[in-house]
């Protein structure tokens, strides 16, 4: 049985970030470029792989200075890092969780996100789609992402914790 490929839709997709600010509001940002695939043996989606890459630099957070200070050496480090990557080959209908290997400034680590699986349908041009909604958290500082500023009145600038939220269609390949 051949497998399935999935290839991302970024018309219709988007990955967003979401970071607690001064210990009272988010700043939300995003990837503007990503790519992502997915390679499955059923139309089930089990067993699925799934690949993932986005470039550092189409960082945004609607601010160009914390944009470049993001993609610096306190941050990501662009330069030396330019992608992040996300591999998995573990995806659980059954729990909505997809677990795998997140690469972030040259560190790797296992994580799990909790991944809603909405479907296939057709588009008006006779695309076979699927989509799905992710959401997750991670601690930034598990990367390598360590700067801060301690705040007059205490507490840190930004928060270690990192939310992820991810709305993606997948054009089916023929």
């Amino acid at each position: 049985m051949n497998n399935t490929k999935w290839v991302i839709d970024p018309a219709h997709s988007e990955i967003q970030f979401k970071v607690r600010h001064m210990m009272i509001a988010n700043v939300t940002g995003q990837f503007n470029v990503f790519n992502a695939s997915i390679d499955s043996p059923s139309d089930d989606l089990k067993n699925t792989q799934v690949s993932f890459n986005a470039d550092v630099a189409s960082i945004d957070t609607n601010n160009d200075q914390r944009d470049n200070h993001l993609r610096s050496g306190d941050f990501f480090d662009a330069a030396q890092f330019p992608e992040v990557t996300f591999t998995a080959n573990d995806y659980d209908a059954s729990t909505g969780k997809i677990t795998g290997a997140l690469t972030i400034k040259g560190v790797t680590k296992t994580v799990s996100m909790n991944a809603e699986y909405h479907g296939t349908n057709k588009d008006p041009y006779g695309n076979i789609k699927a989509g799905f909604s992710l959401d997750g958290k991670i601690n930034r500082t598990d990367f390598g992402l360590n700067w801060n500023a301690t705040l007059e009145t205490g507490g840190f600038l930004v928060s270690e914790e990192v939310r992820i939220n991810a709305e993606l269609q997948f054009i089916k390949q023929v």
